[in-house]
């Protein structure tokens, strides 16, 4: 167990939108306020998806981000930002007897342009999937990761300065991130995310969980989370495998049964929950610190 965490807080993300819940923000402005809120609550990191304000649905348009970015950054409040890369990589195949052509909602995008945001706007960290899942939202909908697109991404991030945020679904995906370890493609101290409970990916269960944090590298910083009813019940549990913490509404909808949550609500639980089990939770600048972030004009 650790003594003192970082919370992340996943404001919103391509999923489930206001249709779901009235909390969920769509435009860049709702968004980048639900972030700044988040981070008077205790979120160290605050990660961010755009959606189009038109649809509700997940966005890469650079300018969506642009605003939300600019808006944090002008805030009464300095949290990470931390921007997704996981835009870009949706197919969505036929259908079982007839896969190709590609379905409505795919999304296929090179592995630079899924960074153009990130060239632009220099956040401190970024996320990176490490690999390619059946994504369980959708029967037919596989998010694409290659082994080439992630070295490609990896790379490209290093000599930005930004520092990847290694999203891990599945055990292959911890594979990924040895080789580009020992490709020299990460600086330490590699920064990981255990993603549990996505349909057809890791379980929520702690012995999945373990297995995954065994196979870490060394040094590494990583946190743990999972969806819907396990998210806050894993801000009591990513501690004691010596996890960091991460809520939102990206991940869950609800405070407790029935009752729909807020990005701060989350947060102020998260902190609750950590704090009645003796966790310390860090702030902004010892985050930078611990990660050796660079902060990007």
């Amino acid at each position: 167990m650790i003594s003192e965490v970082f919370i992340t807080c996943a404001v919103t993300g391509g999923g489930s939108g206001p249709e779901h819940s009235p909390h969920v923000p769509v435009t860049p402005e709702k968004i980048a306020d639900s972030a700044i809120e988040a981070a008077r609550a205790g979120a160290a990191l605050v990660h961010i998806h755009v959606r189009d304000p038109e649809s509700g649905r997940g966005s890469r348009d650079p300018m969506l981000y642009r605003k939300v970015v600019q808006r944090i950054r002008k805030s009464d409040v300095n949290p990470v930002i931390n921007l997704t890369t996981g835009m870009g990589c949706a197919l969505v195949l036929g259908g079982a007897q007839s896969p190709l052509p590609p379905a409505a909602g795919t999304d296929m995008a090179g592995a630079l342009e899924r960074l153009v945001h990130i060239e632009e706007l220099r956040p401190e960290i970024c996320t990176l999937d490490c690999g390619t899942l059946n994504y369980g939202t959708r029967d037919e909908l596989i998010v694409v990761n290659t082994p080439a697109t992630v070295r490609t991404m990896a790379e490209r991030l290093q000599k930005l300065g930004v520092r990847p945020e290694f999203e891990v679904f599945d055990t292959g995906d911890l594979v990924m991130v040895h080789d580009l370890i020992k490709r020299g493609l990460i600086d330490d101290p590699p920064l990981i995310q255990l993603c549990m409970g996505i349909p057809f990916g890791a379980p929520s269960d702690p012995t999945t969980l373990m297995a995954l944090v065994n196979q870490l590298p060394p040094r590494a910083v990583y946190s743990a989370f999972s969806i819907g009813r396990m998210q806050l019940p894993y801000a009591a549990l990513a501690p004691i495998f010596g996890a960091n913490v991460r809520v939102g509404l990206e991940d869950n909808l609800y405070l407790s049964r029935g009752r729909l949550a807020t990005n701060v609500e989350l947060v102020q639980r998260a902190v609750e929950i950590l704090e009645r089990i003796g966790v310390r939770v860090m702030s902004p600048d010892e985050v930078r610190e611990k990660l050796t972030l660079k902060l990007h004009a």
